[in-house]
């Protein structure tokens, strides 16, 4: 059973930041693609940014510049530093592990975190 548990969301004022936290744990072999997704009031799940295990990223358009993902396989593990925040990143971030060995493969997703920017 693999579990992710995701931490660090809560309230900020615009401009500010917020460092979200991500752990996978469970008997995992490997992680291919680790990443965080967001999901505001009404609308589609979206991809904020994901990493692979070796160190490529991918952001969405609407972060890029303003986020950063990393990762520390060895503790699997994803943070997600968010600056220069706007009221328009309100949303519920979920954690992804896409590609985890156990050894059978399979994706998994967090609980979900609220951010919430005021302005």
């Amino acid at each position: 059973q693999v579990q992710l548990v995701e931490s660090g969301g809560g309230l900020v004022q615009a401009g500010g930041s917020l460092r979200l936290s991500c752990a996978a744990s469970g008997r995992i072999f490997a992680i291919n693609v680790m990443g965080w997704y967001r999901q505001a009031p009404g609308k589609q799940r979206e991809l904020v940014a994901a990493i692979t295990s070796g160190g490529s990223t991918n952001y969405g358009v609407s972060v890029n510049g303003r986020f950063t993902i990393s990762r520390d396989n060895a503790k699997n593990t994803v943070y997600l530093q968010m600056n220069s925040l706007k009221p328009e990143d309100t949303a519920v971030y979920y954690c992804n592990a896409a590609g985890v060995s156990t050894p059978a493969w399979g994706d998994y997703w967090g609980q979900g975190t609220q951010v919430t920017v005021s302005s």
